[in-house]
């Protein structure tokens, strides 16, 4: 069988440095023994995957039937663990009967969804490392008063440590995408709960960050809410300013 056929629509960016694949491989820390990767492709990081002798089970889920195909034939240890679907429809309780970690070089249009479903999913999920476009992979690392700081840098940090490990160049992929991309670890914190209403901070931050020019006493307005009993010093900060505490206190006030 030839080599499979990169889909734009799919946004695929085939890996092709072994030593990268390597690195992300063996950058999950040995805690999780079970791993799903998301969009396996030919299988560069899969390969890798079976070499961590941390890992005991993997499991991967390719939407491109082309590559399932491929990964059939070559990767005999697969069969049965396949799952050809779209990973932001699939119900993660199928997956595995236990917490799981997730790997891989994520197709860049849809991996700001795959982190939202992650949060969603978070005591199923206590950890991830992949691939992303830089852009979003130092977005999701940043820390308060980054210009690039936002809703998924506080949704995430709440309840994950967040490292940015390293940057990878254009050249390294088949066909090369126009930017570069970078590789983060997410791990699950000591945080089992959030002293507040969890569905109102989610509200609150996405209200906060929609209009992240304004003050927070024009940008939470949305809101219909009474700021009376806050510390007007911090409603005169923008969304960026505030750390994932400062979030919680909000929604304690204004739940």
């Amino acid at each position: 069988m030839s080599l499979v056929r990169a889909k734009k629509h799919l946004g695929q960016h085939f890996l092709k440095d072994e030593s990268i694949a390597e690195q992300i491989a063996f950058s999950l820390s040995g805690k999780n023994s079970k791993v799903l990767e998301i969009g396996p492709g030919m299988g560069i990081l899969t390969k890798y995957l079976f070499k961590n002798s941390a890992i005991n089970e993997i499991k991967v889920v390719e939407i491109d039937q082309e590559s399932v195909d491929y990964l059939n034939q070559f990767y005999p240890e697969l069969k049965g663990n396949i799952f050809r679907e779209d990973f932001l429809r699939m119900d993660l309780d199928k997956v595995f009967d236990s917490p799981f970690a997730i790997a891989g070089n994520f197709p860049y249009n849809i991996s700001s969804q795959i982190l939202f479903k992650v949060f969603e999913n978070k005591d199923k999920v206590p950890e991830l490392v992949g691939m992303f476009q830089k852009e979003v992979a130092q977005r999701v690392a940043s820390k308060p008063g980054s210009k690039v700081y936002g809703i998924l840098s506080v949704l995430l940090s709440a309840y994950f440590d967040i490292e940015y490990l390293f940057t990878v160049d254009e050249h390294v992929f088949n066909p090369p995408p126009k930017v570069k991309s970078g590789v983060i670890t997410l791990r699950r914190n000591d945080v089992k709960h959030l002293d507040c209403d969890e569905a109102f901070f989610v509200r609150l931050v996405k209200t906060a960050f929609n209009q992240r020019r304004k003050m927070l006493r024009s940008a939470l307005k949305p809101l219909g809410k009474s700021f009376e009993d806050i510390d007007p010093e911090l409603m005169t900060k923008r969304a960026e300013q505030l750390s994932v505490e400062e979030f919680i206190y909000l929604t304690q006030k204004l739940q």
